[in-house]
């Protein structure tokens, strides 16, 4: 059996694959970033699995793309926890960024790819290696036009009154916005980033409203600047997107490209079942 994982900060899919290349189960934990993540909570989150642990024994081959895998530390860190689980089982863990490629191209397309979901990032694709010219520095300093970065500016837009009235009202209705709340998610929980983007779905459901978007358009030109422009030859090929801020705000992330020259290209949601279909043909 193999497994095929593709996850984010906020959630993990899991698709197993029998020796015939059929699906034997498909499930789903919470995210697994080993860059925010301890050992002890990364476990916990997939033996709480019930089709993972019963399946435990007759895993042959793991491959896990995600985020926070991009460097060897919490990389090692995430394989060692999958192999104390899966005993019997060949790992292979990269960073989401692989995922996002192979679910994104057609086979020798140069390309951009990005990732806009609960976090952000960019790779310039050649058809054959990637290439990233920013290296990541988390959730705090880095993350342009992702979900945990509009999280964090409605609630700093909330705090410091530059909400419209209204809208602010139907904020404080939706979720609770008091500061001890707030401040226990973000300092003495785990994951602080995919708290801060459960705010972004109320940009996107409020997405008509002046306010909205402009800092969804902001968002996503600090991306284009910080990342995409990054590449010299960003303007003549195409910038795909994988994520749900992408797919959600496609719209508006279109017209942000197109005003700094840029060619939008395919935007999917998430990228798991392109990656199997890679995995497949692989085989």
């Amino acid at each position: 059996m193999r497994l095929i994982v593709d996850s984010g900060s906020t959630k993990t899919d899991w698709i197993a694959l029998d020796a015939h290349n059929q699906v034997s189960f498909e499930t789903q934990t919470q995210g697994l970033n080993p860059q925010v993540l301890s050992d002890q909570i990364l476990e916990e989150r997939i033996v709480n699995n019930y089709d993972l642990y019963r399946q435990r024994k007759s895993v042959q081959e793991i491959y896990f793309y995600g985020a926070g895998c991009g460097t060897h530390p919490p990389r090692e860190l995430l394989k060692g926890v999958l192999q104390g689980i899966f005993i019997n089982a060949q790992i292979d863990v990269k960073e989401d960024t692989y995922a996002a490629v192979y679910a994104a191209t057609n086979a020798g397309e140069e390309s951009i790819v990005c990732i806009l979901g609960t976090g952000s990032n960019c790779s310039y694709f050649d058809g054959t290696e990637i290439e990233q010219r920013v290296t990541s520095l988390g959730y705090i300093l880095m993350d342009d036009g992702s979900g945990n970065y509009y999280g964090r500016q409605l609630l700093r837009d909330y705090y410091f009154n530059k909400i419209p009235d209204q809208m602010a009202k139907v904020f404080e209705n939706s979720f609770d916005l008091s500061s001890e709340k707030i401040k226990t998610n973000l300092y003495k929980k785990p994951n602080p980033n995919s708290y801060l983007a459960t705010f972004a779905k109320f940009l996107i459901e409020n997405k008509e409203n002046e306010y909205s978007q402009n800092l969804i358009k902001k968002g996503f030109e600090l991306f284009a600047k910080h990342q995409i422009l990054q590449f010299e030859n960003a303007k003549g090929i195409p910038v795909h997107f994988i994520g749900s801020i992408a797919f959600y705000l496609k719209d508006e992330l279109k017209e942000v490209l197109e005003s700094l020259g840029l060619t939008i290209g395919k935007v999917l949601k998430k990228p798991i079942e392109g990656l199997v279909n890679h995995h497949i043909n692989q085989a």
